[in-house]
C-alpha cells in the first residue's frame, strides 16, 4: 500500500482541481486567466534571466532571487490559508497512513500548480544564466531540482506548524493582513529599485556573498562555483540544500504526526476554561472612571481584537512611517512628509459607528440625549489619540533626526497636531452624518451598496480636514518666507496643538446632537453588512 501512497494522492489532486473547475465558469475562466498570465510573466524573467548571462553581477542577481523565492513560500501559507484545500492532511486522518509515506505523496503533489511550475522557470533562468561548462550545467540541474523541492517543503511544513492556527478564525483573519504585507513589499521594492538605479547591481554583491550559503539560494550558489572550477565549494553548498531538504521533512513529518494523532480543542472538555474566572486587565485601571474609560476601553479592545479594525491600524501605522522615513533615506524628502503619520491615523475615525457593526445597537440603547452622544464620541476620540498623538510624535522626530532639520521639528509638530485635531473633528461629523457597514468576513471594507458613501465621508472629511488646517498652513508658511521668521517658529508647536485641541471639541459638540437624533438610521446603515 505504501508504493501506491504517491500516484494516488497525486492523481487526488488533480481530480479535486478538474472537479473544482467544472462547478462555475467563472471559476474556471479565473483560473485560466491567472494561469496564462503566470506563464506569460514567468516567460519573460525566463528570458530576462537568459540575459543576464556573462553580466559580471548575474550571480548575485539570481542568488538574491532564489531567497526571495523561498521567503514568499515561507509566507504564503500564513496569508493564504485557504489557497490550497486539497492538500490538507487532516481530511486524511481517518485513513491509515503513516507519515512518511504521506510525507513523500504530499510533496509530490503539491508539485502540481501554477506555483511550483512559476519557481522551476525562474531556477532554470537562473540556473542557465551563472552556469558555463558540462559539470556547472549538471551541479545546476540537481540544484534546481533540490532548490524547489526546499521551496516546496518549506511551505508545507509552515502550513502544517500552524494549521491548528489557519483553520481557526483567527487564522483565517490573519489574511487580512495581508494586504499590508504588500503594501510594505511594494515600499521596499520601489526603495531598492532606486538604490539600485543610483548605485547598479555591485551593491547585491554583498548580501549575496552571505545568502549563497544559505539554502535554497546556495542551490544556484552552487552552480556558479563550479563554473569557476570552485568543485569542493559547489559541492558543499548542495550538500547544505540537501540537509535544508531533509531537515524541512523531518519537521514536516513530525507537525503531520501531530496534526493525525493528537486531540484539539474540538474534542476536549471545555469545563476547565469556562470555570476560570476573568480578571479585570490593568487597562481599565489606567483609564478614566465612568462611560468614557469604558468606551475607551472598548474602542482600544476593538483595535487588538477585531480583525478588519487591527488590519486598518497596523496597516495606517506602517504606511504613515514607511513614506516619511523611506523618502528621508532617499535624500529626497521633506521633513513635511512626517505629517502623513497623522494623515493616516485620523483616517481612523471616519466610520466609529461602522466599526461596531451590528452591535451598534448596545451602544445607542445607552445614547439617549445630546450628552450621551458627546460622551460616546469624545472617548472615541480620547482612545484614538492614546495611540496617536505618540506615535505621530515619534515619526516626526525620527524623520527629523534622518533630515537633520532639528530647528523645524517644532513647525512640523504643530502641523501635525492640527491635522490629526481637524481628521478627529471631521471624522466625528462623517461617522454620524454618512455611517455605513464593514462586512466582517472576506476582504471587502464597504458594504455593498454603500462604497459611494464611504467614498464621500472619507474624500469629503479629508477635503475639510485641509481646509480646517488652513490657518495653521498659512502660519507656517508667513513664517518660513518671512524675513526672521525662524526665531518664532517655535510658536507653531503651542498653536498647533491648542488649534487641534479647539477644534477637535467643536467637531465633537456638532457631531454629538446629529448622533443623538440619527440613531435608528445610524443602526440601519451599519447593520447592513
Amino acid at each position: 500500500m505504501t508504493a501506491s501512497i504517491t500516484p494516488v494522492v497525486v492523481r487526488l489532486k488533480l481530480s479535486l482541481l478538474r472537479n473544482g473547475l467544472r462547478q462555475s465558469g467563472g471559476r474556471r475562466a479565473a483560473y485560466i486567466a491567472s494561469a496564462v498570465a503566470v506563464l506569460l510573466f514567468s516567460a519573460l524573467q525566463l528570458i530576462g534571466l537568459i540575459a543576464l548571462r556573462g553580466h559580471e553581477h548575474a550571480a548575485s542577481v539570481v542568488v538574491l532571487l532564489v531567497a526571495v523565492l523561498a521567503a514568499g513560500w515561507a509566507v504564503m501559507p500564513l496569508f493564504f490559508p485557504g489557497g490550497d484545500e486539497t492538500l490538507d492532511p487532516t481530511r486524511l486522518v481517518m485513513l491509515p497512513l503513516r507519515p512518511r509515506p504521506l510525507v513523500r505523496a504530499l510533496l509530490a503533489a503539491s508539485l502540481v500548480g501554477i506555483g511550483p511550475l512559476f519557481t522551476l522557470c525562474m531556477l532554470a533562468g537562473s540556473v542557465v544564466s551563472v552556469a558555463h561548462g558540462g559539470v556547472a550545467y549538471a551541479v545546476g540541474v540537481v540544484g534546481a531540482a533540490l532548490a524547489l523541492l526546499v521551496c516546496v517543503a518549506l511551505a508545507r511544513a509552515v502550513a502544517a506548524a500552524n494549521l491548528r492556527l489557519l483553520t481557526s478564525r483567527k487564522g483565517r483573519d490573519l489574511a487580512v493582513l495581508s494586504g499590508l504585507v504588500i503594501a510594505i513589499g511594494a515600499q521596499v521594492v520601489n526603495f531598492g529599485a532606486q538604490r539600485l538605479g543610483a548605485g547598479g547591481l555591485g551593491q547585491l554583491d554583498g548580501p549575496a556573498d552571505v545568502l549563497k550559503w544559505v539554502p535554497p539560494a546556495s542551490a544556484v550558489g552552487a552552480a556558479d562555483s563550479a563554473s569557476e572550477g570552485s568543485y569542493g565549494v559547489a559541492l558543499l553548498q548542495l550538500a547544505l540544500t540537501a540537509a535544508a531538504l531533509v531537515a524541512l521533512l523531518l519537521v514536516w513529518s513530525r507537525h503531520l504526526t501531530a496534526l493525525m494523532t493528537a486531540p484539539d480543542g474540538s474534542t476536549l472538555q471545555a469545563a476547565d476554561s469556562t470555570a476560570r474566572e476573568r480578571t479585570s486587565t490593568g487597562l481599565s485601571r489606567l483609564l478614566p472612571a465612568g462611560r468614557t474609560g469604558t468606551v475607551m476601553e472598548r474602542s482600544l479592545r476593538y483595535v487588538w481584537r477585531d480583525p478588519k479594525t487591527k488590519a486598518a491600524w497596523v496597516t495606517s501605522l506602517a504606511i504613515g512611517l514607511i513614506v516619511p522615513v523611506f523618502n528621508a533615506l532617499q535624500g529626497s524628502g521633506s521633513i513635511y512628509f512626517a505629517c502623513f503619520a497623522a494623515g493616516m491615523l485620523g483616517v481612523q475615525m471616519y466610520n466609529q459607528f461602522g466599526q461596531d457593526t451590528s452591535a451598534f445597537w448596545m451602544v445607542a440603547m445607552t445614547i439617549s440625549s445630546t450628552r450621551d452622544a458627546y460622551v460616546e464620541l469624545r472617548a472615541r476620540a480620547l482612545a484614538l489619540l492614546v495611540i496617536t498623538l505618540p506615535y505621530a510624535t515619534l515619526v516626526t522626530v525620527v524623520t527629523t533626526a534622518l533630515l537633520d532639520d532639528w530647528p523645524k521639528l517644532p513647525e512640523v509638530l504643530g502641523l501635525s497636531f492640527a491635522l490629526l485635531g481637524a481628521m478627529l473633528a471631521t471624522g466625528a461629523w462623517t461617522s454620524a452624518r454618512f455611517p455605513y457597514s464593514i462586512p466582517q468576513e472576506g476582504y471587502k471594507n464597504v458594504a455593498p451598496g454603500q462604497s459611494g458613501l464611504a467614498f464621500m465621508a472619507i474624500l469629503g472629511g479629508m477635503v475639510a480636514s485641509a481646509l480646517l488646517c488652513a490657518p495653521v498652513i498659512a502660519g507656517t508658511i508667513w513664517l518660513n518666507v518671512s524675513e526672521g521668521g525662524d526665531e518664532w517658529s517655535w510658536l507653531l508647536l503651542p498653536v498647533g496643538a491648542a488649534y487641534g485641541a479647539a477644534i477637535t471639541v467643536a467637531g465633537l459638540r456638532m457631531a454629538a446632537p446629529r448622533t443623538a437624533r440619527q440613531l435608528p438610521e445610524i443602526l440601519t446603515a451599519v447593520s447592513k453588512g
